[in-house]
C-alpha cells in the first residue's frame, strides 16, 4: 500500500498523517467503514455511508456523504496502488480539537481512505467453511443505543487475542463472543446466522450486534426467497442444535460454518459442509454483487 487517501486527496504513505490532537486519536471518536468491490466499484456504498452519515450525526461530527465523490476518490486511489479489485476501508475522525470532552459539534474532521488487495477466497470455503470458536471473552455494551462501527475496537481486539490461544485458530477459525448474559451476539469481524426447521435466525440488536450491511443484504435477500428470517436472543446451545450456521461479513460475503468449537472440543455442524440454505444465499448475494 504505497498511496493512501486523505481528505479527498492521495499521498505517499508516509505523509498521511493527523494531527495527535485529533479526537480520534485522543478518546476513539470517529466511525469507519469497511467494504470491497466487485468490478472496481465499490458494492453497498449507499447503505454503509447512510450508517456512516447517522453515526457522526450522533458523535456530533460534521459530514454528509457523497456516494459519487467517494466513488471517484476510491477509483483513483486503487489506480495509484496498481488495484483492479480492492479491500477498502473509510475512515471520519471528529479532527483536531482542544484536551478534554467537549459537549458540543466537531468542525474539523479528517476523512481517511485505504485500500489494499483483497485477500483470496479459497474455492473449497464455499464448501467446507470454516470453524466457530466459543470465546469466553464477552461482548461489551454499545456506546449508544445502537453499536457504532467506531474506532474503540479493544474487546475485537482482545477477543482475536483470545481466539489465537485455542487449536481452532491455526484452522481459521472465526470468534464467537456472547452477552453478559450469555445469548449469542456476533463474530470478531461477523455477524452469524443460522438454519432450524426450514426459518433463518440471527441475534437481535439488542444483544448490542454491529447491524451488519452485509446482515441485512442477506435478510432481505432471504425474504425475496420466501425464507422466514426471526431475529432474537439465543443461546450457544441453540446453535449447537442448528441445522446449518453461516457468518457474514462485507469482505468475506457469507462463510458457511461446519464446526462448532468450544474450548478444544468440537461439534460438526449438519453434514459438515455447507448446507443448502447457506449456499443458496451466498448465489443470491454474488449474483445481486454482480459476480455470478
Amino acid at each position: 500500500m504505497n498511496f493512501i487517501g486523505l481528505n479527498g486527496g492521495v499521498v505517499d504513505a508516509e505523509d498521511a498523517v493527523v494531527s495527535v490532537r485529533d479526537h480520534g486519536f485522543l478518546y476513539g471518536i470517529g466511525l469507519f467503514e469497511t467494504f470491497r468491490t466487485y468490478g472496481g466499484r465499490p458494492f453497498l456504498l449507499k447503505r454503509h455511508l447512510e450508517r456512516m452519515a447517522e453515526g457522526c450525526r450522533q458523535l456530533g461530527i460534521p459530514y454528509k456523504p457523497n456516494p459519487a465523490d467517494l466513488t471517484e476518490w476510491i477509483a483513483e486511489l486503487m489506480k495509484r496502488n496498481g488495484l483492479q479489485e480492492a479491500y477498502i476501508r473509510y475512515t471520519v475522525t471528529a479532527g483536531e480539537d482542544a484536551l478534554g470532552l467537549p459537549a458540543g459539534d466537531y468542525t474539523r474532521p479528517n476523512q481517511v481512505l485505504f485500500t489494499k488487495a483483497l485477500p483470496q477466497r479459497p474455492v473449497e470455503l464455499d464448501i467446507n467453511g470454516r470453524g466457530l470458536q466459543l470465546l469466553k471473552l464477552r461482548r461489551n455494551t454499545p456506546e449508544g443505543p445502537v453499536r457504532f462501527k467506531s474506532l474503540h475496537y479493544m474487546n475485537n481486539i482482545l477477543a482475536k487475542r483470545e481466539l489465537s490461544l485455542y487449536p481452532s485458530a491455526a484452522r481459521s477459525a472465526e470468534g464467537l463472543m456472547l452477552t453478559e448474559r450469555g445469548e449469542v451476539a456476533e463474530g470478531i469481524v461477523s455477524n452469524v446466522f443460522f438454519v432450524k426447521e426450514g426459518r433463518l435466525f440471527t441475534p437481535d440488536e439488542s444483544t448490542g450486534i454491529l447491524p451488519g450491511i452485509t446482515r441485512e443484504m442477506v435478510m432481505e435477500l432471504a425474504g425475496t426467497e420466501g425464507l422466514e428470517v426471526e431475529t432474537g436472543l439465543y443461546t450457544w446451545e441453540t446453535l449447537r442444535e442448528a441445522e446449518e450456521v453461516f457468518l457474514t461479513n462485507s469482505i468475506q460475503e457469507i462463510v458457511p460454518v461446519t464446526i462448532l468449537w468450544e474450548e478444544n472440543e468440537h461439534r460438526v455442524v449438519g453434514s459438515g459442509t455447507a448446507g443448502p440454505v447457506t449456499s443458496m444465499l451466498l448465489q443470491k448475494y454474488r449474483q445481486r454483487a454482480g459476480v455470478e
